[in-house]
């Protein structure tokens, strides 16, 4: 017989070591002495002349009156090296701790987006203008400038979409020592000199790229595509200096596809993300979709829906306009100019 040191429990099972109702390693119970006389069945046997002893009638117990340890017991749990504890109950008093952190952190983040909201708008409405230009580079950085077009830095009251398919003639063209832009077709064309590359930004505000997803449909002429890349703009602007400044997405559509991010800043072209192949980037002459997303100051890059890269905009160039991009002689074509916010 084996007895619970907890609740004092007797179980005769000798397979069981734990506790039924608590866990609790069973202990054994030493039996008592042999009694000579516990295997008598029946008293010793007296005299016939003495009367029986008087038997006092014990009543069967019913069904619902068995005690409660003959009652049948539940199957014994599976063994375990340590005791089986019953799980604590959690207090309500974590949830309510959890539930006053994210309120508190709601409260600072709806602060900190108000108190962004206040300095931007604050900003914006002491900024002065500024130009977009088209401009040309050669290899060794050295920089001309050929055109500049006015750009207001105060997004507030621009279009929520605005969208180019080139039908009509607002971005620069003609011919100069840098390339050649033109319109054909609905189409915008560009192609620049040898071991050049050119940029154009666009002619209005109403380009402008701070917190705006930007789109652009481009494609080779030939099918070779300029060697050093064309692409897609964002943040475009002239410093103070009169220096480009600006992000480009720039893709190569050879054998080889591939893409590169690269900015514009003191009259220099820095790579961001060195080219890398993409099996995304369509070659020959198939058009591809460039989309570049700016959210303050981070710059995500797409090329036909899948995206490439993202970038921070460390030097704060956010308030540019969108502009195209082409290297080399090959001749490119731009088409869809689409900017929503």
């Amino acid at each position: 017989m084996k007895r619970c040191p907890s609740c004092n429990r007797t179980y005769t099972d000798a397979s069981l070591n734990f506790c039924l109702e608590d866990g609790t390693p069973l202990v054994s119970e030493v039996a008592p002495a042999s009694d000579p006389k516990a295997t008598e069945r029946y008293p010793a046997a007296h005299h016939t002349s003495e009367p029986s002893p008087t038997e006092i009638y014990r009543q069967k117990p019913l069904l619902n009156q068995v005690p409660e340890m003959l009652r049948p017991q539940p199957a014994p749990p599976q063994w375990s090296p340590t005791p089986q504890l019953r799980p604590q109950k959690k207090s309500n008093a974590v949830w309510w701790v959890i539930g006053g952190i994210a309120v508190v952190g709601i409260l600072g983040v709806g602060l900190i987006i108000m108190m962004l909201t206040l300095t931007r708008l604050s900003a914006n409405e002491n900024a002065s203008n500024r130009n977009a230009n088209t401009r040309v580079a050669n290899t060794n950085r050295s920089v001309n400038a050929n055109r500049t077009a006015n750009a207001n830095s105060n997004t507030s009251s621009l279009p929520a979409f605005v969208t180019d398919n080139f039908s009509e003639e607002k971005w620069r063209a003609g011919n100069s020592q840098f390339g050649d832009i033109w319109y054909k077709d609905d189409e915008y064309h560009m192609r620049s000199k040898d071991k050049t590359y050119l940029v154009m930004y666009a002619p209005l505000s109403d380009y402008a790229t701070e917190n705006a997803t930007v789109r652009v449909t481009t494609r080779s002429v030939d099918g070779s595509g300029p060697a050093s890349g064309y692409g897609l703009i964002v943040h475009g602007q002239k410093s103070t200096g009169n220096e480009l400044e600006d992000y480009a997405l720039l893709i190569y559509t050879g054998p080889e596809p591939q893409y590169q991010v690269v900015m514009h800043k003191g009259g220099n072209q820095k790579t961001l993300v060195p080219w890398t192949k993409s099996a995304v980037i369509r070659s020959g002459t198939i058009p591809n979709q460039l989309e570049i997303r700016a959210r303050g100051d981070q710059l995500q890059f797409y090329v036909n829906g899948h995206y490439l890269t993202r970038i921070m905009d460390d030097e704060n160039l956010k308030r540019g306009v969108a502009g195209l991009y082409t290297s080399e002689t090959a001749e490119v074509v731009f088409d869809d100019l689409e900017i929503r916010r």
